[in-house]
């Protein structure tokens, strides 16, 4: 049976993210708040967890699956070859709502889907999501909606669709913005947009003017 926790109420709250970094522990799914929209989470070193959270969204391994963080520094464990121009949007745009797609250190033990050697990983700007993982470091994290569906922006949608798929949903309201994160891929020698979102292309030059846009 799912469990729901309301985040504006602090024990609650406190209570929610304990539940919620247990469960991650043990392998199971968690729906959290973001800046853009809700999303459905799982430790991102577990692959039968990431498998899991693939399977509640009805989403195949060639739609891998993000990677949030809760700090720019998680980075230097995580990716290899990361330019300083992808430094620059780190530094300007996290938290935030910029997606960078870079290429992964080849030591590590996930399996987040077919990735071919890139990681798609982003800090965003909410509190809860924050905390939940400094607590639990890098979390495999999905817009918490059925594919095909529209990605959520309160947690009624998101239970509505995933129901007890998840282990633990923490309610933070509705979202400001239902508009996606931004992705950029930093693997190559320029910056190039993959996908327009939250951040346009005219603000992304401002930090890195000749950024590519993919057709």
């Amino acid at each position: 049976m799912a469990r729901r926790y309301d985040c504006s109420d602090a024990t609650d709250r406190a209570t929610g993210l304990r539940e919620a970094a247990s469960a991650v522990r043990r392998g199971e799914l968690v729906v959290l708040p973001t800046d853009t929209v809700y999303g459905i989470g799982a430790d991102a070193f577990t692959p039968e967890a990431v498998g899991d959270l693939l399977e509640a969204k009805g989403r195949g391994r060639g739609m891998p699956s993000p990677v949030l963080i809760g700090s720019p520094n998680t980075l230097h464990g995580l990716v290899t070859d990361f330019s300083e121009r992808a430094w620059e949007l780190v530094d300007a745009f996290w938290p935030g709502a910029l997606t960078l797609v870079a290429r992964h250190q080849p030591s590590l033990t996930w399996d987040l889907g077919e990735t071919h050697g890139t990681v798609a990983v982003r800090m965003p700007l909410h509190p809860v999501a924050i905390e939940l993982l400094t607590e639990t470091g890098p979390m495999a994290v999905s817009s918490a909606n059925l594919t095909g569906h529209p990605a959520p922006q309160d947690c009624d949608a998101a239970q509505e669709m995933l129901g007890d798929s998840v282990a633990v949903y923490l309610d933070g309201g509705p979202t400001s913005d239902s508009v996606p994160s931004s992705i950029v891929d930093v693997t190559g020698p320029v910056p190039r947009l993959l996908r327009a979102g939250a951040i346009s292309a005219e603000e992304l030059r401002k930090v890195v003017p000749d950024l590519e846009v993919a057709s």
